[in-house]
């Protein structure tokens, strides 16, 4: 085969690499909607702070992680509903108002899109960080076009970088805030100057530290004009902020603190979060402390990368610089646990890192570590098998129009809480246990439902519907049995269902000491409506 054909069969395998990680990713966002409760699963509400929520929040149909204390897009979430500062039910349900109410950016892009409707504000809000995804994902072949796979990693880099991965996993600021310097920096390679400070000024309404994009208009040759420009444009950036953390000053007042255990002294919290992972790897089985290995590794390599080679004449560099700097003092809040903050703090490092390691194969092997982040991004994207079941069918017996009720299997105390991979998901139960099959509807419906049963040992395990057996059967070792009932009839309100087994619940394994029943795996309804209704 000659030279160019192999090339343009290269390319071609490029691009449609490229075409094919944007339709993966847009599969992998339409599984986080889920019926009757949107996207919320992405806002990352806890169930043990609910009783603070905003009151339509509580009477909406919304997610809620089990026995957790939420993240902080559940506060950004609330403020998208009512963006009025001084609104006493704004301050009950948002711990820490006036340092979350700074950052109010995508809290009115949401309102506005959502025509003030508080329901709409709380869904565009989650799903603002998909949007902003996939128009990074079309800005950024300005600088990695598909035309050698050299571009393919960087490209791929930032996109799929565990930071970026954590802010539309978990509905944060900080992949919006990404498209923004982004979109800054195109307009300052394009020479125009005042426009690009007038978007890292409204960006860093998003998030404080976006007003670091700044550094990109610093003047190249040090001239005292160019300066003088420079501290115009800088004053320009910095006003939006400014004078918006007077306004929340003003009207929320002196109450909650304003962030500062984010920064400490050089390198303190960058060396304590080596020892944790280090740590955690010595003591803790799993991915997770590799894939914080993986982050670190490549957080130093992009620092390094930035401080060995200063080129102050590139914009790009005076950008990344500037974030490298503040790495050296971010505080132990930002650097601790997992997933932590550091790498989507850092995004526009990664950006301009991606953007500046010189081409060639002598450089791949940097690019590559500083780029290892991405390894640690699908923990970050799973999927949420977290309901532990999946209603299919008519939208309108899905879900009852205008209550945002559902059709929803309700598990009992004996089951653990759900897992997944990515081809599957399941709940093990503790010995016997039972679910409810509710119908919201006020008419009875039919349902084809699938399920499987697995064990880690042998054991009889028999089905009760309403106290009335309908299936019994035994399960062998390590072997998924398959089951399907069709046309069940769902009666409006619960239908019970019962799983008891005679053998005891134990433990094989060593890493789990949970004592085990079985599991019951991908739990599908099929509604149909019910003859005559």
């Amino acid at each position: 085969m000659a030279p160019g054909r192999r090339l343009d069969l290269s390319i071609l395998a490029l691009r449609l690499g490229y075409v094919a990680a944007l339709a993966a990713f847009a599969w992998t966002c339409s599984e986080f909607y889920l019926p009757g409760k949107g996207f919320t699963y992405l806002v990352v509400f806890g169930d043990r702070g609910n009783a603070s929520f905003l009151p339509e929040l509580r009477a909406f149909n919304h997610y809620e992680y089990p026995k957790s204390y939420g993240y902080d897009a559940q506060y950004y979430a609330q403020i998208a509903m009512r963006p009025r500062l001084d609104d006493p039910a704004l301050r009950h349900a948002v711990d820490n108002l006036r340092y979350r109410a700074r950052r109010i950016l995508f809290c009115w892009t949401a309102y506005a899109l959502a025509g003030g409707n508080a329901l709409r504000a709380l869904n565009i809000y989650a799903f603002q960080n998909i949007a902003a995804w996939f128009l990074l994902a079309f800005l950024l072949l300005r600088w990695f076009p598909p035309v050698n796979w050299g571009n393919g990693v960087r490209w791929a880099g930032v996109l799929f970088s565990f930071g970026l991965c954590v802010s539309v996993g978990e509905s944060l600021v900080d992949g919006p805030s990404l498209l923004l310097i982004a979109a800054g920096m195109a307009l300052v390679e394009s020479r125009r100057p005042w426009l690009a400070a007038a978007v890292f000024g409204v960006a860093g309404l998003g998030k404080e530290t976006n007003v670091l994009g700044a550094a990109s208009l610093a003047p190249a040759d040090n001239s005292r004009a160019g300066w003088r420009k420079a501290v115009v444009q800088g004053i320009l950036i910095l006003l939006p902020l400014t004078v918006w953390t007077w306004i929340v000053s003003r009207i929320v007042g002196d109450t909650g603190n304003l962030g500062f255990r984010n920064f400490a002294l050089p390198f303190a919290g960058y060396i304590g979060k080596w020892g944790e992972v280090a740590h955690a790897i010595a003591t803790k089985s799993g991915w997770i402390p590799w894939g914080s290995a993986c982050i670190q590794v490549a957080l130093t390599v992009q620092w390094i990368f930035f401080i060995l080679r200063p080129r102050w004449s590139n914009p790009w560099w005076r950008v990344g610089a500037s974030y490298a700097l503040m790495t050296v003092f971010l505080g132990t809040a930002v650097w601790e646990g997992f997933p932590g903050a550091a790498a989507r703090v850092l995004l526009p490092m990664t950006l301009a890192f991606n953007v500046l390691v010189p081409r060639g194969r002598s450089w791949c092997f940097v690019l590559l570590l500083g780029n290892l982040t991405v390894l640690a991004s699908p923990e970050m994207l799973n999927l949420p098998g977290r309901e532990s079941y999946v209603v299919k069918g008519p939208r309108a017996l899905r879900i009852v129009p205008g209550s945002g009720r559902i059709v929803e299997a309700v598990f009992d105390s004996n089951w653990f809480l759900p897992e997944k991979s990515r081809v599957a998901f399941w709940r093990w139960s503790r010995g016997s246990a039972g679910l409810l099959l509710r119908n919201p509807h006020p008419f009875p419906i039919r349902a084809d439902l699938s399920f499987g049963l697995r064990s880690d040992d042998r054991r009889s395990v028999r089905l009760l519907q309403d106290g009335r057996v309908v299936w019994e059967g035994s399960l062998a070792p390590h072997r998924v049995l398959s089951l399907e009932f069709a046309n069940v009839r769902l009666a409006p309100g619960d239908t019970a269902w019962r799983f008891e087994t005679g053998a005891p619940a134990r433990s094989d394994n060593p890493d789990d000491p949970r004592l085990l029943g079985f599991s019951l795996r991908n739990l599908t309804l099929k509604l149909a409506k019910e003859p005559g209704n």
